[in-house]
């Protein structure tokens, strides 16, 4: 950056501050978790391409979700996997102004996305008789597309204001990657506009659609219960259960880490829940939508089955 904007031209990520060999323990086990997510997530994503059955608006929204489950883990696990390895954990400011671009933008699309899969359940379920005119894939892939549109525009404006404020000393960022809160805690300038942006934008993406989704469900639960056939009510609970694990895991890590008041006490409590966010989260996601889901266990069978008979 210019002399004018920034004093300092790279940060230290301070990380979990261990033992050379517990940190390299940890390589292995975290290496291994990212590579696992990646796997499957790679593999949810083939399933649903090429497999016929699964070009619903469900799996299509799926698909969307595992892409950015496996841009967001690699937008800053990398990193920190060198990290652990490395006694030097530098990262240059550009660098830390695009790792948090990409992790705000992502994270961002991806609770507009879980946002557009509950109302895809919510039609589903509420609706079924008008379920393909109202989720037409002109209007599945516009919803897609204003999530990824709306993310990456949040995103925008974040860094923008990010990248104007100077720094000119501590160097240490206290996080496991450039974590925007903790960044902004090395300032040397008023961040009180930066803070209210990102407290607007948590409400924006985090609170709002947060309630949108109770409202659904709260319908969906209602239409449920009305559902003579037990084995209707089952088959309904288990295209809404899968989904209801990711918010859960997902919006409740993220509200804990933007909408709890900052302390000095959180500070290790916070990188744990960073760490969970973005390494087992998107490894989980996969897990839950495969072992809970017939559909795509049917799909990688009969893959599997192509494959032997090849």
């Amino acid at each position: 950056m210019r002399g004018n904007q920034s004093w300092v031209t790279e940060f230290i990520l301070v990380g979990f501050q261990l033992s050379a060999d517990v940190e390299f323990l940890l390589f292995w086990v975290f290496f291994m978790f990212y590579v696992f997510s990646l796997l499957a997530n790679g593999v949810i994503f083939g399933l649903i391409c090429l497999d016929p059955r699964l070009h619903t608006p469900m799996y299509f929204f799926l698909s969307h979700l595992a892409v950015l489950d496996i841009a967001y883990a690699s937008n800053h696990v990398p990193k920190m996997l060198a990290n652990l390895v490395n006694q030097e954990k530098t990262i240059s400011f550009v660098s830390c102004v695009i790792q948090v671009f990409l992790y705000l933008a992502l994270a961002a699309t991806e609770c507009l996305i879980l946002v557009v899969m509950s109302y895809d359940r919510y039609v589903a379920i509420c609706h079924p008789l008008h379920y393909m005119v109202i989720m037409s894939w002109r209007v599945c892939t516009a919803m897609a597309s204003m999530s990824w549109a709306c993310g990456f525009t949040l995103a925008i404006v974040h860094a923008t204001l990010l990248q104007r404020l100077p720094f000119c000393g501590p160097q240490e960022v206290n996080h496991l990657f450039c974590e925007i809160l903790s960044v902004l805690k090395l300032a040397c300038a008023d961040t009180s506009v930066n803070q209210v942006v990102i407290l607007a934008a948590s409400f924006l993406v985090l609170v709002g659609p947060l309630f949108f989704m109770l409202i659904s469900y709260t319908r969906i639960l209602w239409a449920i219960l009305k559902i003579q056939s037990r084995e209707g009510r089952r088959k309904a609970f288990a295209t809404c259960s899968s989904h209801l694990c990711v918010v859960g895991l997902f919006f409740g890590i993220a509200m804990l880490v933007y909408m709890v008041p900052d302390s000095k006490q959180r500070e290790e409590q916070e990188k744990m829940l960073s760490l969970f966010h973005s390494l087992f989260n998107p490894m989980l996601n996969p897990l839950i939508y495969s072992l809970r889901n017939v559909q795509v266990k049917e799909a990688f069978y009969r893959a599997l089955q192509r494959k032997g008979a090849v």
